[in-house]
């Protein structure tokens, strides 16, 4: 009796095993089915205008709604910050400086180049007012604050090289942007390679730009995790036909978009205007092609000059299979629900 006992218990014991074991598994199907069309975490930055009308508009939100999709915004104060959710899988779709894209995928971080934000001139060389240094050559000896892997640090050292000088002619003092300027501000330290809209800011309190060249500048590059590409590229795909409308909107509307960015950033009008106005080229292809290309060709070298990666055949890897074009290629902002 005992034995049957048992075994009857055993087997009810067992089928109800099973059964949770397939409730379980069927939910698990569900979840995994349901885990590419749940959430998008995508990035916003001041440095990113077109960052800033989408979150505002909602049109991501309207059009993945349908999907089931809710959309996470999470703010990036830089490139290396975009660039360390990316890899740590905070985020699903960042943006950064093309310069600082490849200096990801150079160093193993999985990502693509999905489609690009804006041509920008937004790094320079800034001094603070009264400052006697008029020259990048003057900079011998003295401090600068930039942000390692971002585009404003690669501006300083092409800078630095042109003048014949390098990395090793100054202090490079690793802060982030907005530390930056407060360095500069406070007299921590003698100069700053800037960031937009920070830097505009920094001007209007008297700070000067004593080295300006758009040809150092990488374009705005919007990225993605290979594994969210190969999963969810639906929902890629709605991100850029979504930064396309958002492009178009901006450069019909550049006024509305610089007040967009002066309440997110905390800007006077006459600052964010500077931005958007004569600093960000938003009328530009969303195709990540042969200029980007050609302009991170300059700059990958520089990655091994500077030991930030080991070898430039890690470099050239990364350059050949960093852009993914396809989606860029089909955006289409007719798409985009919203107005």
């Amino acid at each position: 009796m005992n034995r049957n006992l048992f075994s009857r218990r055993t087997l009810i014991a067992t089928s109800a095993l099973v059964a949770a074991t397939a409730l379980l598994t069927g939910c698990a199907g569900e979840g995994s089915g349901a885990a590419e069309a749940t959430t998008l975490n995508i990035d916003f930055a001041t440095y990113n205008p077109l960052s800033l009308v989408l979150k505002e508009k909602g049109w991501l939100e309207a059009s993945l709604k349908e999907q089931g999709v809710t959309v996470n915004w999470v703010q990036s104060a830089g490139s290396n910050k975009a660039n360390e959710a990316l890899r740590a899988g905070a985020i699903d779709v960042g943006s950064t400086a093309g310069s600082a894209a490849l200096l990801a995928r150079s160093n193993g971080s999985p990502i693509k180049t999905i489609d690009i934000y804006s041509q920008p001139e937004w790094a320079a060389l800034v001094v603070a007012k009264d400052s006697p240094i008029k020259d990048v050559s003057e900079l011998k000896g003295k401090s600068v604050a930039a942000t390692k892997g971002t585009d404003p640090y690669f501006f300083l050292l092409q800078a630095l090289e042109q003048a014949g000088l390098g990395p090793d002619d100054v202090t490079v003092e690793n802060l982030q942007h907005a530390d930056g300027r407060a360095a500069l501000e406070n007299g921590s330290v003698d100069a700053w390679s800037g960031l937009d809209p920070i830097m505009a800011g920094a001007e209007e309190n008297g700070a000067s730009l004593i080295y300006r060249n758009l040809d150092f500048n990488t374009y705005g590059a919007l990225n993605a995790n290979e594994s969210f590409l190969a999963e969810s590229p639906e929902i890629a795909q709605v991100v850029v036909d979504s930064y396309e409308k958002a492009r178009e909107w901006a450069a019909k509307n550049q006024k509305e978009t610089a007040t967009i960015l002066a309440d997110v950033a905390g800007l006077e009008a006459p600052v964010a205007d500077k931005v958007i106005l004569e600093r960000s080229n938003l009328d530009v292809s969303a195709v990540p092609g042969q200029k980007l290309v050609d302009v991170l060709t300059v700059v990958g070298p520089i990655f091994v000059e500077t030991g930030d990666v080991t070898s430039q055949a890690k470099v050239d890897t990364a350059l050949d299979s960093l852009i993914d074009d396809s989606f860029a290629k089909k955006a289409d902002a007719s798409k985009v629900k919203g107005s």
